[in-house]
């Protein structure tokens, strides 16, 4: 064999090894990434016009598929399209798709690993391919209340959860959107729909998240509960320690002072302990004691709550993890962040866990929206079951910070909350953004002594009066609602 034909043959089996290591790695190792992109619109199309399952909340659908025109057979609908919109996300022919419509994916569509048998009987009987149904843990009637108590043009967010499962209760946030427009087959109609509502602020329609899981907020004074937990874990502190309370807490070499805050009673004393700093929700005690700790003992606890961390593998939906606490703090960066200002970000669905790790006994469980996935014959095939995710704080921990948050309700700023006849544990939160505008929070959970719910809620952009009307008397109804089903 001369040299030219052994250089050509090299060649040949060179192209054709590139050639199958292609391939393998499309149908192989890359294959559930592409998939599971969003802009891979190649699945979409090959069962854009099947029987895809149903989204299903309470026993009615909030995602279905109903019988469509000659050349497509189903059309995707969304009966409820705006109270779910955060959740559902869309089924684009054109556009891909978003939220558990991407996430569940492989199920609704028939094409899981879980679904084998019933699309080898299928095919046997001649029937077009179906997809299961996913049941979501959403209760109906308190998503509709979460979502009634955003006013329409307020940007807000609400998480409902059950805080020893996991299971979510309710996520509601605005402004919202009907995907139906985009599920439309007219894609005239589509692409002006979907550019129309591109142009609202605070719809995000690129990106797998809604607000409770993608809008990253200044947390105000919430984060506080990561301060006190750092605190009581560092071992200096305990249920009896008296905490510096100066007006102002000044700062050596230059003219910053950091306030106390104004809306309660933290000027009446000079010193206060963790009961009444966080009933009135004072800001130059925590601000001290992370002074004490240090900027690492404070992410250490930050990080055990979650916040820039994974949230599990049950949620289905895509989330923020934000940066968790921020790094190169000086003396009065760190005082403003523990107090949840400065560059701390996090979501309201962090917020939530937080809470919920507190409520749980220092437990933080996985959050979950998947109550069930069934066959086209109603079969369960499956039904996952709470799962722990981290411990964040220890049990003793977990129930004296409780202690105190059942104070801030009962003696505090937090008052709103109370429920007649139950213990709620809350704390409030206000994060300034400036030009007299704040983020407006509360999180807490009911009963104190024996959680059932736990209740998160992030406005944004509100003065002091319209957050103190739209977060802690929400809650209640919310608490009131859960408590009396």
């Amino acid at each position: 064999m001369n040299q030219a034909i052994r250089n050509s043959w090299v060649a040949a089996i060179a192209l054709f090894a590139l050639l199958f290591g292609a391939i393998s790695y499309v149908q192989v190792v890359g294959a559930d990434d592409l998939k599971a992109n969003a802009w891979n619109n190649r699945a979409i199309l090959q069962d854009y016009c099947n029987d895809r399952g149903a989204i299903i909340v309470g026993g009615s659908p909030v995602a279905e598929s109903v019988p469509g025109s000659e050349q497509c057979g189903f059309q995707r609908t969304y009966p409820q399209p705006q109270l779910y919109a955060g959740l559902t996300g869309y089924f684009s022919q054109n556009y891909g798709a978003t939220g558990l419509e991407q996430a569940m994916r492989d199920q609704l569509a028939g094409s899981s690993d879980q679904q084998f048998l019933d699309r080898v009987g299928q095919l046997f009987l001649g029937n077009q391919p179906k997809g299961a149904s996913v049941e979501l843990t959403v209760d109906p009637a308190i998503q509709k209340l979460a979502y009634d108590l955003i006013p329409d043009g307020q940007r807000g967010s609400i998480v409902v959860t059950n805080p020893k499962t996991g299971a979510i209760l309710a996520m509601a946030s605005k402004p919202s959107y009907d995907p139906n427009l985009i599920a439309t087959q007219d894609p005239t109609a589509e692409e002006a729909n979907i550019n129309a509502l591109l142009k609202v602020p605070g719809i995000n329609l690129n990106q797998n998240v809604s607000g409770p899981t993608g809008e990253l907020l200044a947390p105000g004074s919430v984060f506080k509960l990561v301060t006190t937990a750092a605190a009581l874990n560092s071992g200096k502190y305990n249920k009896d320690s008296e905490l510096p309370n100066p007006a102002q807490l000044p700062f050596p070499g230059i003219s910053y002072t950091l306030p106390n805050y104004a809306g309660g009673n933290c000027y009446t004393r000079d010193t206060a302990t963790f009961a009444f700093a966080l009933q009135q929700s004072c800001n130059t005690p925590f601000a001290s004691i992370a002074l004490d700790l240090g900027r690492d003992a404070i992410a250490e606890q930050a990080t055990k709550f979650g916040f820039g961390q994974d949230v599990g593998d049950r949620l289905k939906l895509g989330y923020a993890k934000g940066n968790g606490f921020p790094d190169n703090l000086d003396a009065p960066g760190l005082a403003q962040s523990v107090i949840g200002q400065k560059d701390v970000r996090v979501t309201p669905l962090q917020i939530a866990m937080m809470t919920s790790a507190i409520a749980n006994n220092g437990v933080q469980m996985k959050p979950s929206l998947v109550k069930t996935l069934r066959s086209p014959d109603l079969r369960v095939i499956d039904e996952p079951k709470p799962e722990t995710l981290r411990t964040s704080t220890s049990p003793e921990i977990a129930k004296q910070i409780t202690e105190w948050m059942a104070s801030a309700v009962s003696q505090g700023i937090a008052g709103g909350a109370s429920v007649p006849g139950v213990q709620v544990a809350g704390k409030t939160g206000t994060a300034e953004l400036g030009n007299g505008l704040n983020n407006s929070w509360f999180t807490g959970f009911a009963p104190a002594n024996n959680p059932q719910v736990s209740v998160t809620i992030a406005m944004e952009g509100v003065d002091i009066a319209t957050g103190a009307k739209l977060t802690s008397p929400n809650a209640k109804k919310i608490f009131e609602a859960v408590l009396n089903k």
